[in-house]
């Protein structure tokens, strides 16, 4: 039986090569995915660990005192770093302050990608004489005073800037224009993922990001002979309440499983589509494999009849399936491994760098290439290969077994029926479920199931229904029409593979579309200041941005938008306040209220959202006890009850009342009005007061949305991208169905072309019948992926009041359109094979 299995394999090797490709492209996006995460992670993992090598124990503000309560935790003192180094196991102490810093390249244009864009400060050891270690100066020297910064080697080699170049930085306000005094190596992490690092002298750094004479963090090299966790026992000693001690190993661990959190996200991502492309995969091997079963019915019969028994049949076929799943798997490996590398050039290429390191192919990655492959194709063989076994020898040399039995038809398409009634189900009750979709989840796979078991039903009205457009084909269209109706599993298999694709696919785009809308809806209606002013990063704004603003001539009104947490009487948690300008916000923003109006804001007021009222049952005139960030205690009354939206909600009161109480006075936005209103020239005006700041951000109400409708249309594009997969699966599905459907009706073509059908007619019967069955696949995708994208947008709808329906007509106008494409291109081949038939040796075909 295995000299047999081997037989077949290569008697039908031309046929098994689209079942072959299918798992090796869902193998190779498993691998690829599998090496580049752990290619990308073990360089990141690797980077951290080289810029964490000087620290033993790092000396940083207690996350836990931060969350007890506003002003719980402040930055680190100098005479905390003090103590630390005169300790008998320190042999270094390093106080450390970092934070944003963008830096405008020699096009005035912001270098990096803005979260990336950091500054820290030159330690130049206790006496300010030392050299920072962190730090090695390449070129020039290390910055003194203000006015000075150092570049990393990376940047100053992207940017073109050397040593006494003078250039832009904004930290969080006005540009500050600095002198290069050297240019350093280091192994930060995020310099090596393509970020910037500039560095200030230490005095400089900390009126920038703390305040004079403290610190963000503390780094303490051990001397020798001292391990990290003695040296932690001694700091922890000296250490107040609001500061931790962690060892350098600890730093590296935690470092660690942050990356491994992150990689994780994206590899389950890329997994998930890798999972879909071998799930349509299935339909295409379980259709292999009936169709080569069924063409070989004689011939397991004959081998039966010499005594073969059933699981000796069975084995056959599944040694048959072994070796197509193991040449598909080593071969979807290496292909995988190809892509890995390829991928991280193109990061590299689009500057989204990755740190040195070797591809990482660990030997998890290959057994999961392999058991996927050879998983995935003997699962797929075994129904086909127990259907075979099942038969009869009598009965299948007489072929008596080809027709589906009226009760085995009537037993799937109750099976069908109760599977997609149940999905539906499950969808439309997950719409108010709160478990983060997962009942929708699952109801959107069975009812997926249960359209692929009625399918063979669903085809023949379906595909009726487009006669009226064969009819243009003449007799190849009619001819085309009978054969795709003819064998109904076969078709419905073939069309299942695109009908997933594209439900995915247009669901994306449902989905998309409408939060786009809503949120232009939103953003129109929210809004009604002419700009937004924020930061790049979108870190906090220094105070002196809307000052600078405010003195402009054509600036009617100006709020900035300020942030600090309180304690309210009687809870638990804290609130964030919501500071603004309470004589100008009502023209700036469009809130409905409830109750009361923004009136009276400056008197010590404050208006509140209905569900936090609701949830801590306020109304018109109460009043709200609370502890401000400073500690201080203080009292606000409720003045209005307005409905919040996705931009604006929770405590808002007015600046003078909440700035005294906030511990770093910043700005989270700046709204403001012009006399002219939006317009180049407003917006160019506006910018040039603030000195043309590469770190900050002006944007009108239709930026925002588009601002926002980038980042949708990046990730569907990316995911068009990835879907593509399947559906490239989908279309050798259909070129593997045709093909094999062209080689049993062989004698039948070679009767019509005898008795006229010319080899024109016979291609276009072939193309015919292929884009029927594509079309067929691609309009029930279109309409599952319409009610997908309904049930989820009415998931949404409760979080989001402008959400509304938004049908994409043109686009899956489109997709319907590219089906019918993908019918086209797949039956080339097979067309031209049928054309091409002896008509003769086909008639004589058995």
């Amino acid at each position: 039986m295995l000299r047999t299995a081997l037989r077949n394999v290569l008697a039908h090797k031309a046929r098994l090569l689209m079942t072959t490709l299918a798992v090796l492209l869902g193998v190779a996006f498993v691998s690829g995915t599998l090496v580049f995460t752990s290619t990308i992670s073990a360089a990141f993992q690797k980077s951290a660990e080289e810029g964490l090598s000087h620290v033993d124990v790092a000396i940083r503000p207690d996350n836990d005192a931060k969350a007890a309560g506003p002003g719980a935790a402040a930055d680190l003192p100098q005479d905390l770093l003090d103590q630390v180094a005169a300790l008998p196991g320190t042999d270094s102490a390093t106080g450390e302050v970092s934070g944003f810093a963008a830096l405008a390249g020699k096009d005035g244009k912001l270098v990096g990608g803005g979260f990336d864009s950091r500054g820290g400060n030159y330690f130049p050891g206790p006496d300010g004489s030392g050299d920072d270690t962190r730090y090695p100066m390449s070129e020039g020297r290390a910055p003194e005073r203000t006015g000075e910064i150092a570049l990393d080697a990376r940047t100053a080699e992207r940017t073109g800037y050397t040593v006494g170049d003078t250039v832009r930085i904004s930290v969080n306000g006005p540009v500050r224009e600095e002198t290069v005094t050297g240019i350093f190596t280091t192994d930060d992490g995020n310099v090596a993922a393509g970020g910037t690092l500039v560095l200030f002298d230490n005095a400089t750094a900390q009126s920038l990001y703390t305040a004079p004479g403290t610190y963000d963090q503390i780094t303490v090299g051990a001397a020798e002979g001292t391990s990290q966790q003695h040296l932690k026992d001694e700091i922890t000693a000296l250490l107040p309440a609001d500061a931790e001690a962690i060892t350098g190993q600890q730093l590296a661990d935690d470092q660690a499983e942050m990356i491994s959190e992150q990689m994780s996200a994206m590899r389950v991502g890329l997994l998930a589509f890798a999972g879909i492309a071998l799930f349509v995969g299935i339909f295409i091997i379980a259709n292999t494999f009936t169709m080569l079963v069924a063409q070989r019915t004689k011939e397991l019969a004959l081998l039966r009849a010499v005594g073969a028994s059933r699981r000796q049949v069975t084995r056959s076929v599944l040694i048959e399936a072994l070796l197509v799943g193991v040449v598909a798997a080593v071969s979807g490996l290496l292909i995988g491994i190809g892509i890995a590398a390829g991928l991280r050039g193109l990061m590299n290429a689009f500057e989204l760098t990755v740190p040195d390191g070797p591809l990482v192919i660990t030997l998890s990655t290959v057994i999961a290439s392999l058991v996927v492959g050879v998983g995935v194709t003997m699962l797929a063989a075994y129904l086909p290969a127990r259907r075979a076994a099942k038969i009869p020898p009598v009965a299948a040399m007489s072929s008596v077994h080809a027709a589906a039995t009226t009760r085995g038809l009537l037993v799937r398409n109750t099976i069908g029926s109760i599977l997609a009634a149940c999905g539906g189900v499950l969808v439309v009750a997950g719409i108010n479920q709160d478990d983060e979709g997962v009942t929708m989840g699952l109801g959107a796979a069975v009812l997926v199931i249960g359209v692929f078991v009625l399918t063979p039903l669903l085809s023949r009205p379906v595909i009726a229904a487009a006669s009226p457009l064969l009819r243009i084909g003449g007799i190849s269209g009619k001819l085309a029409r009978l054969n795709a109706v003819r064998n109904p599993r076969r078709t419905a298999a073939t069309a299942s593979a695109l009908m997933i694709g594209l439900t995915l696919i247009t669901g994306m785009t449902v989905i998309a579309g409408s939060v786009q809308k809503a949120i232009d809806k939103m953003a129109a209606e929210a809004i009604t200041a002419d700009y937004v002013v924020s930061s790049a990063s979108f870190s906090p704004l220094d105070p002196e941005i809307a000052d600078t603003l405010t003195e402009h001539s054509d600036v009617t009104a100006i709020s900035a938008l300020r942030s600090s947490p309180a304690h309210l009487e009687g809870t638990t948690k804290d609130e964030y306040l919501l500071g603004v300008n309470g004589d100008s916000i009502a023209g700036l923003i469009n809130l409905p209220f409830e109750e009361g109006s923004f009136d009276g804001l400056a008197d010590g007021n404050a208006v509140v959202d209905t569900t936090t009222a609701d949830k801590h049952g306020w109304a018109l005139g109460d009043t709200i006890g609370l502890t401000y960030a400073d500690g201080t205690t203080g009292e606000l009354t409720v003045s209005g009850v307005y409905e919040a939206n996705e931009m604006i909600r929770g405590i808002i009161l007015d600046n003078e009342t909440l700035t005294p109480h906030m511990q770093r006075v910043q700005d989270i936005q700046v709204m403001l009005s012009t006399t002219g209103g939006v317009s180049d020239a407003a917006k160019s005006a506006l910018e040039e007061a603030l000195g043309n700041n590469p770190a900050i951000l002006f944007q009108d109400k239709q930026d925002i949305s588009e601002d926002i409708a980038f980042v949708f249309t990046l990730m569907l594009n990316i995911l068009y991208g990835l879907l593509a997969m399947a559906v490239i699966v989908a279309v050798l599905g259909v070129i593997n169905t045709l093909a094999m459907s062209v080689f049993e009706r062989q004698q039948e073509i070679g009767m019509l072309r005898a008795i006229g059908l010319d080899r024109r007619g016979i291609k276009r019967m072939v193309r015919l019948e292929s884009v029927v069955i594509a079309l067929f696949g691609g309009a029930l995708g279109v309409g599952l992926g319409v009610f997908f994208g309904w049930a989820v947008g009415e998931m949404i709808r409760r979080s989001m009041d402008t959400y509304e329906l938004v049908l994409p007509w043109g686009r899956m106008a489109v997709f319907l359109g590219l089906a019918a494409l993908v019918g086209v291109l797949a039956a080339l081949w097979p067309a031209r094979r049928a054309a091409k038939l002896n008509m003769l040796m086909a008639i004589k075909s058995e």
